[in-house]
């Protein structure tokens, strides 16, 4: 038991992670707003403080543990202080015993329960709720949207893939899709509140629908039902698996004025051994086979990945494999990370035999060839004419405004708080580092 603590009146939630954290934030914002509670942007403010976790890296769980620690330590600290998202599923009671100053944990497949774990702590208790797996259909028109441009769309939870580093399926559970007309009716309502941009948010989207046969809708049906409805200018997603990649999925892309030519397409590593160690169920000719059906399907597309290096055995001549891979393909957006090993993942029991330099040097080299392909990349865009949704201000001058094109580039250009949320054609003559820049047309 702990000592009864006040009911909360104003709150504060740091987010750690993925845009499916970030969209469980929003929907816990909404949830608290209902309750009567008002948001604070300073914690020492709060009455109430959650950290939305994140366990995909040992860093960004290391932080969160250090920033519950810290907050225990406090002096002034007399907050109810909550542990959810990811962390939450993967330590569950070990949170309490390693930071008595936490009073709930709440896991990703629970976020309906907020209210119940809170009044158990006002009356006195810790609270924990992790169930394993998404049952419970939650109601995201009650998110509390921090945009008003874009809006995340959750279309399925979880993961069935079961890699040997991610943790993923142990805490977010096995996969389980939203219901179709849900989904559309959500993009429909914000629609007519002005959304243009929609991200279709899942660990793995393009799985969508294979777990309810029954509806007879996979992830290709929902993009042409999101491409009928009236206001929807742009339709994105993340993340695929390319096992789930599909032609039908390719032609929805090329047939649809409102699918963006951008698709993350993570290959993870070059080395067919390692790949196969990885548990990621293609062949690297599987995955070649697909990009360039894709760049035949739709010659515009931009691709996306993960790359992950310094994997338990990677030799240097697999490490080559990887950085070719890189060098063949020329990513738009490539998100390159070091080997980090997760407790409960296969890879956890093996030796972590790379050295930290070694995957140091590994990470660097490929982060100098992605420099170098990302200025070769923008340098061919110089005088090409670019659609641009304008998201907001520039954060460095406010006579210029920042937004991005189809493929997920980068634009600044001389605009105001008017042009916010407009579709503007933009003239790209130069680039600095990822931003490119330019004039409207």
């Amino acid at each position: 038991m702990t000592l009864t603590k006040k009911n909360p009146k104003t709150f504060f939630i740091r987010t750690y992670g993925c845009q499916m954290n970030e969209l469980d934030t929003e929907l816990m914002v909404g949830t608290l707003r209902d309750r009567g509670m008002t948001r604070t942007t300073e914690e020492d403010d709060a009455d109430l403080i959650i950290l939305n976790t994140c366990s995909i890296r040992d860093l960004a769980e290391r932080k969160a543990m250090g920033k519950i620690g810290q907050l225990g330590r406090s002096p002034k600290r007399k907050a109810i202080i909550g542990v959810t998202g990811c962390m939450a599923n993967a330590k569950k009671e070990t949170l309490f015993r390693k930071l008595p100053n936490v009073d709930f944990v709440l896991g990703t497949s629970n976020l309906h329960n907020l209210n119940e774990v809170l009044d158990e702590v006002v009356s006195g208790s810790k609270a924990i709720r992790t169930d394993s797996s998404f049952s419970f259909e939650l109601d995201y028109t009650k998110a509390e949207r921090d945009d008003k441009v874009k809006a995340y769309i959750s279309i399925i939870r979880g993961c069935d893939k079961y890699c040997t580093y991610c943790v993923v399926p142990y805490t977010r559970g096995p996969e389980v899709s939203r219901s179709r007309d849900d989904i559309v009716e959500e993009v429909r309502q914000l629609a007519d509140k002005g959304y243009k941009e929609f991200t279709l948010l899942g660990q793995n989207v393009n799985s969508y629908g294979k777990d309810k046969p029954e509806e007879k809708c996979l992830f290709h049906d929902l993009l042409y039902d999101l491409d009928k409805i009236d206001g929807v200018e742009r339709v994105r997603f993340m993340t695929s698996h390319p096992v789930d990649i599909t032609r039908e999925l390719m032609e929805a892309i090329r047939d649809l004025k409102s699918a963006c030519e951008f698709i993350h397409f993570p290959v993870q590593a070059g080395s067919p051994r390692i790949l196969r160690k990885m548990h990621r169920i293609y062949t690297l000719e599987q995955y070649m086979e697909k990009v360039e059906m894709l760049r035949t399907i739709v010659p515009n597309a931009s691709l996306g990945t993960d790359i992950i290096v310094g994997f338990p055995t990677e030799t240097e001549e697999d490490f080559q494999m990887t950085y070719d891979v890189l060098k063949q393909i020329e990513y738009s957006v490539a998100f390159l990370f070091t080997f980090s090993p997760r407790k409960g993942t296969p890879a956890m029991r093996w030796r972590d035999d790379v050295s930290q330099e070694e995957k140091e040097r590994r990470l660097q080299l490929l982060m100098e060839l992605q420099s170098e392909i990302h200025t070769k990349q923008r340098t061919q865009m110089l005088g090409e004419t670019v659609e641009v949704l304008v998201e907001n201000l520039s954060p460095k001058s406010p006579t210029q405004v920042k937004g991005r094109t189809r493929c997920w580039k980068n634009v600044v250009f001389d605009g105001s708080q008017s042009d916010i949320g407009e579709l503007i054609n933009v003239k790209l003559h130069s680039f600095n580092h990822q931003t490119l820049y330019g004039e409207r047309v």
